[in-house]
């Protein structure tokens, strides 16, 4: 049975761990429920792209997020503190749908659990039950608000090349847009003689 959540009334992303082994997770908390979806970067980012498309074509282009900051980019505020230890749902997302209700001038998100069956002698099984998706409406503001802190924390990574977006790890990089012909230098600062 697909679980409506209702009204967000917190709504937030964050990464948990270290860059190169963080773990990304969306929450929500509404009047009686609670929510962590636990998932890839690459689908949090994606959730952000989308909100920013719908945000644009809502509002016909008066609601962009803003990425130019003075003072360099800010950290992300991650779960509070009084979010609920053991959430109502938590789990990891297998599938993300993102709709809009022009009636409502509301967003709906449905997230769709996935599980992993490891059975001895077998490969493992991937399941997907549409049955056990979880949604819940959000506003507008809460839409600029979460694709803003997505992108926040997507990028506080580890640094990406430029080139093939491959995360850089501080050792020599081999770039497959550069297809092996030219030589990577890499530029190290050292301290400079006084």
């Amino acid at each position: 049975m697909n679980e409506d959540l209702g009204l967000a009334e917190l709504l937030g992303a964050e990464a948990v761990g270290q860059p190169g082994q963080r773990r990304f997770r969306l929450f929500v908390q509404t009047t009686y429920n609670s929510a962590v979806m636990w998932m890839e970067k690459e689908q949090l980012n994606s959730l952000s792209l989308a909100l920013d498309r719908f945000l644009a074509q809502i509002t016909e282009g008066q609601m962009l997020r803003t990425e130019a900051q003075a003072g360099g980019r800010p950290i992300a505020a991650g779960m509070p503190t009084d979010f609920p230890r053991q959430p109502t749902y938590e789990f990891q997302v297998g599938q993300m749908k993102v709709n809009y209700d022009e009636r409502a001038m509301r967003f709906l998100l449905s997230a769709v659990p996935l599980e992993i069956i490891m059975e001895r002698g077998q490969e493992p099984q991937v399941l997907m039950n549409e049955d056990e998706a979880v949604s819940f409406l959000f506003t507008h503001e809460q839409a600029r608000y979460l694709s803003s802190t997505i992108s926040l924390v997507v990028s506080s990574g580890r640094l990406v090349c430029p080139l093939c977006r491959t995360p850089l790890d501080g050792g020599p990089h081999a770039c497959v847009k550069q297809n092996g012909h030219r030589e990577i230098v890499q530029v190290e600062e050292g301290e400079e003689d006084e």
